[in-house]
């Protein structure tokens, strides 16, 4: 049986109405175009480079100073590494341009005026060319563990025939040190006359006691 409302009772609320959930229907016929990736960056060629880096030099003989923030658009987009880019700084700051992170005072360049001066175009050449070797080679070092190994073999020194000798010379007076210690020990002394012991009755093979023994 069905309850009655009683009289003067406020009528029921609606039960809540769920908004049924909206569907996108995909046109007919029609496939999904494949968004394409964004092109890689292009490296730049050696010539470009050389560009850039002669419009930077020059510009910090001009003014005496660099921002990090124009040296980092002057260098390739994949060197991303701080000692690289601080091999590159040290660079610029031995030409005499110093790098700031923001462009200094005004009275600061005021009083650095008279040391910036014009430079010549074949002196902005050469200093180009040396920070461009800078640049490629800190931009062609790599992580690659066994590159790096053979890279910092390549930077020592081999030995030569004499180092060898001297080395060996050196290994071999530390052996004779070392016996010559074990030896004079007290329980090395007993340790040694047992074994003696043992190979005088047969319990222990002489090859066992002796190193290097030669049976005839």
């Amino acid at each position: 049986m069905t309850a009655k409302p009683r009289k003067g009772a406020a009528p029921a609320a609606p039960a809540a109405v769920q908004a049924a959930p909206v569907k996108l229907k995909a046109g007919r016929g029609k496939a999904r175009t494949p968004i394409a990736p964004a092109p890689a960056a292009q490296p730049l060629d050696l010539e470009t480079r050389r560009t850039r880096l002669k419009n930077l030099i020059a510009l910090g003989k001009e003014r005496g100073f660099l921002t990090y923030a124009e040296v980092n658009d002057h260098l390739p987009d994949d060197m991303v590494d701080a000692e690289q880019i601080e091999a590159i700084i040290s660079t610029f700051n031995d030409m005499g341009i110093k790098v700031y992170d923001e462009a200094p005072a005004a009275e600061d360049l005021l009083m650095a005026e008279g040391s910036s001066q014009a430079v010549a175009d074949e002196d902005i050449e050469e200093e180009a060319e040396q920070a461009l070797s800078t640049v490629e080679s800190e931009f062609g070092r790599t992580t690659d563990p066994v590159r790096m190994y053979m890279r910092e073999m390549g930077s020592v020194e081999l030995l030569t025939r004499e180092g060898e000798i001297e080395i060996a010379k050196r290994i071999e007076d530390g052996l004779k040190h070392m016996v010559q210690a074990i030896s004079a020990c007290p329980t090395t002394i007993v340790e040694m006359l047992d074994m003696a012991s043992k190979v005088a009755r047969d319990e222990m093979r002489i090859d066992e006691l002796v190193d290097g023994l030669i049976d005839p």
